[in-house]
């Protein structure tokens, strides 16, 4: 909001007044800006909240709820929201039979999300010449896995070269796991090793 007399908008809030009906929800606002000292009233009107399909990932199983959200606001993938399941991460949005990554609240008909109060389960793919082994394993959502990072996982040493994370593939740089779908490594020939992950193996899957 800005000063109808100066533009800023350096404004202070004085008080408010919230009035409501059966379909909308009304703020009214006693201001002030600080550049010139005017004080207005402005006001803001939003749909009141309604109930929206919640899929939520957790792990290897999902839960099917609701959540309560005005339908004049915008929702964007990677926005936090908070469910009756705890804090949950939005992952996609379903508009019409498609999914996209941001839409008005009122279109949409169901909001994909994943928990993001549980540990992240990623892949870990290990390439043998032919075969592979692969785990898969439970980190804490903000730990950081870089291609390049020689790191020990069962009995092998291996170095990272992809990582695949929800959108796109990485050969530089890092991604936390909690975006993480999959680490494709190979072995080296070391002793030495980043970190050790051995002890995060939920299950190996093949």
């Amino acid at each position: 909001m800005d000063c109808p007399i100066c533009g800023s908008d350096d404004i202070e809030i004085l008080n408010s007044k919230q009035k409501s009906s059966k379909t909308k929800l009304m703020e009214e606002y006693l201001l002030r800006c600080e550049s010139c000292g005017h004080v207005f009233k402005d006001i803001f009107s939003a749909k009141k909240p309604k109930p929206y399909r919640l899929i939520i990932s957790e792990q290897d199983k999902s839960h099917k709820t609701t959540i309560d959200l005005s339908p004049s606001d915008e929702l964007k993938t990677g926005e936090i929201l908070l469910s009756e399941f705890g804090q949950v991460e939005v992952t996609s949005i379903e508009v019409n039979d498609k999914r996209v990554n941001k839409s008005k609240i009122e279109d949409i008909d169901t909001i994909w999300a994943t928990s993001v109060e549980i540990p992240a389960r990623i892949g870990f793919s290990v390439d043998l010449h032919g075969e592979v082994d692969s785990y898969k394993l439970d980190l804490d959502r903000d730990f950081e896995i870089a291609p390049g990072d020689v790191v020990k996982i069962d009995k092998h040493i291996v170095k990272v070269h992809v990582i695949k994370t929800q959108d796109r593939k990485l050969t530089s740089g890092f991604a936390k796991a909690g975006v993480i779908k999959r680490v494709y490594s190979k072995p080296v020939k070391f002793n030495n090793f980043d970190y050790d992950l051995t002890k995060d193996i939920f299950k190996k899957t093949s």
